[in-house]
């Protein structure tokens, strides 16, 4: 018998703290390390009390804090990707596929939905980070498509959370092209009128950032995000150079004209609402 069991009661031990804290009512800020209670993080919308660091957030609660709660109409739920190409690598791409549907709840990376923001008639997309890194692959391209049709048809105003990696490398080719089809029937939107609007939170990069994350008619981002099309690493690993402090961060991006505005996830709502509301040549004012 070791010092160490001679020194600990046989037996489990147990504690005042351990029969009355539930488990999870605590989170750690992955940024600043403090312990954070959690009725109060969800509360300030999953932005640190301490710091401010807005912590990832699903695309379904982004659509519960940003949208009104009536008259929601989800867009394209059943559209779900295939294995077109029957991919494999150490794992098949159907395999990964059922098991991040399994995990997230969800059919693919891509949420959207029909609703109103302080009374606006909206149409909201929203990338689900858990889903396969957010990745773009055919139906996060489809659904995209499809939503962006339903502006079209409806008149209304176009937002997109975007949270993504990028292409989805497990479909080659095809995942390449939703950056065509989704530039392209943007544009139609564009030549509408109707407003697009574009926010990248933590991380947006790859073939996402390098189509319809950038082709806002106002682009947007929480603060401390991150948006380029290729990482650090691989930049200063290409050419050999230390990238300055800060660099591919909202507010860098906002510095060097990338961006037009940062705003925090707790004023987004009324920010965006007022936004939309000088677009449509609307006379509200919306408060927080």
């Amino acid at each position: 018998m070791n010092w160490l069991s001679r020194m600990r009661p046989r037996g489990p031990i147990f504690t005042s703290r351990n029969s009355t804290v539930p488990e999870g009512l605590w989170k750690k800020c992955p940024k600043c390390n403090a312990p954070l209670y959690r009725p109060e993080l969800e509360k300030n919308l999953d932005v640190c009390l301490k710091c401010g660091h807005h912590m990832r957030i699903g695309a379904r609660r982004r659509m519960d804090i940003f949208l009104d709660a009536e008259a929601r109409k989800e867009i394209g739920a059943d559209i779900e990707t295939t294995d077109l190409l029957k991919f494999k690598d150490v794992k098949r791409y159907k395999d990964r596929i059922v098991e991040a549907q399994k995990v997230t709840g969800e059919k693919d990376a891509l949420v959207a939905m029909e609703g109103k923001l302080k009374n606006i008639d909206v149409i909201v997309c929203a990338f689900e980070f858990a889903f396969h890194g957010g990745s773009m692959g055919a139906a996060v391209g489809e659904k995209f498509t499809l939503a962006v049709k339903m502006a079209l048809k409806n008149n209304f105003p176009l937002i997109c959370f975007s949270a993504t990696g990028g292409a989805r490398m497990q479909e080659a080719l095809i995942s390449l092209m939703q950056m065509a089809k989704t530039s392209a029937v943007l544009e139609r939107l564009r030549i509408s009128g109707n407003p697009y609007i574009s926010i990248m939170t933590d991380p947006v990069y790859g073939g996402v950032s390098a189509s319809l994350a950038m082709l806002g008619d106002v682009n947007v981002a929480e603060p401390g995000a991150r948006a380029g099309f290729a990482g650090p690493n691989i930049i200063e690993q290409t050419i050999r150079q230390k990238l300055p402090p800060g660099f591919q961060r909202s507010e860098f991006l906002l510095s060097n004209g990338h961006i037009d505005m940062i705003v925090e996830r707790t004023h987004m709502r009324s920010r965006i609402a007022n936004l939309l509301a000088k677009l449509l040549h609307k006379s509200e004012i919306y408060g927080s």
